[in-house]
C-alpha cells in the first residue's frame, strides 16, 4: 500500500519552515520539500516524529546541456550529506535550475542528441552515486503548457525512456498526475503503463493546482487505479490550498484513503 506526503512547500506558506513541518507530521503525514540550501534542518535530525520522504538533490546546472553538466552533478554531490544527516533516502531530480514559478533557467542545447545523451550520461554518474550512497532518485516530467514552457521532458514517456536506458533501480521517474493531466491527459493508461518505473507520485488538480477534489481530475479513481496496479511507494501533495491548508490536507486524506 502506497504511503501519504505533504510538501512543506505547498501548505502552511505563513509559517516558517520548521513550523510547517511539524504541522505536516502532526496531521499523521510524512514530509517532503524543495531546495534545501539555506534552511535550518536541525529539526528533521533525528525526529522520529518527522519523516522525510524526499526532498530535491541537486542546486543547479544542467542535465541537458554538456556545459551545465558538471555544475548538475556537483549539487547532487552536494545534497548527498544532507540526505544523509536528515535520514531520506530519496531525493526529486530535473533536467536543471528552475526559477520561483516554475520556469527554465538551465540551458538546453540547441540539437535533440546533445540533450538526451548528456541526460543519460549525468543519470548513469547519479546512480553509480545512488548505489555507493544507498539512495534513490525520480526524475520528473514538467508541463510545458502553464508553468514550465521549454522544458525538455513534458511526458512521461521522456522520462520512462531515459530511466529505462539507464537500466538501474534506483533511477526511477517522479510521476506528477498534474503535469501529466495538463501536458497529454489519459491519465490512468499512463499509470497502468508506466508504473513499474515509478519512484514518487506527486498529485494536484487542474486547473490551478490545488489539492484533490477542487478541479476536473477524478482523484478517487486514480487513488483505485494505484491500488489496483499494486503501487508501494509514496503519494504526495503537490497543491496550493484553494482555500486553508487544514481543509487541503484532509481532502488529499479522503481522496487517497
Amino acid at each position: 500500500m502506497y504511503q501519504l506526503s505533504v510538501c512543506a512547500d505547498t501548505v502552511f506558506r505563513d509559517l516558517p519552515f520548521e513550523e510547517r513541518v511539524k504541522r505536516i507530521a502532526q496531521a499523521g503525514f510524512l514530509v517532503e520539500f524543495w531546495n534545501w540550501k539555506g534552511r535550518n534542518l536541525d529539526g528533521l535530525r533525528n525526529n522520529p516524529a518527522i519523516q522525510v520522504s524526499a526532498f530535491t538533490g541537486y542546486i543547479g546546472g544542467s542535465m541537458v546541456h554538456p556545459d551545465g553538466l558538471e555544475e548538475f552533478l556537483a549539487g547532487v554531490r552536494e545534497s548527498i550529506p544532507v540526505a544523509e544527516k536528515i535520514g531520506c533516502c530519496s531525493m526529486f531530480l530535473s533536467a536543471g535550475q528552475l526559477g520561483p514559478l516554475g520556469e527554465v533557467r538551465h540551458s538546453i542545447a540547441a540539437h535533440p542528441v546533445p540533450r538526451w545523451v548528456t541526460a543519460y550520461k549525468a543519470l548513469c554518474q547519479i546512480a553509480e552515486l545512488a548505489e555507493k550512497h544507498d539512495l534513490r532518485y525520480t526524475l520528473e516530467h514538467l508541463n510545458t503548457k502553464v508553468e514550465h514552457a521549454g522544458f525538455v521532458f513534458p511526458k512521461v514517456e521522456d522520462v520512462a525512456e531515459l530511466v529505462t536506458a539507464v537500466g538501474s533501480p534506483r533511477i526511477r521517474i517522479l510521476f506528477d498526475v498534474y503535469h501529466t493531466q495538463i501536458e497529454e491527459g489519459n491519465v490512468i493508461e499512463v499509470i497502468r503503463r508506466y508504473h513499474p518505473l515509478f519512484g514518487h507520485v506527486h498529485v494536484a488538480d487542474v486547473p490551478g493546482r490545488h489539492e484533490p477534489g477542487t478541479g476536473e481530475i477524478n482523484y478517487p479513481r486514480i487513488a483505485q487505479t494505484f491500488r489496483e496496479v499494486g503501487y508501494e511507494g509514496v503519494i504526495g501533495l503537490e497543491a496550493f490550498p484553494l482555500n486553508s491548508s487544514e481543509e487541503a490536507l484532509n481532502k488529499f486524506r479522503e481522496a487517497f484513503a
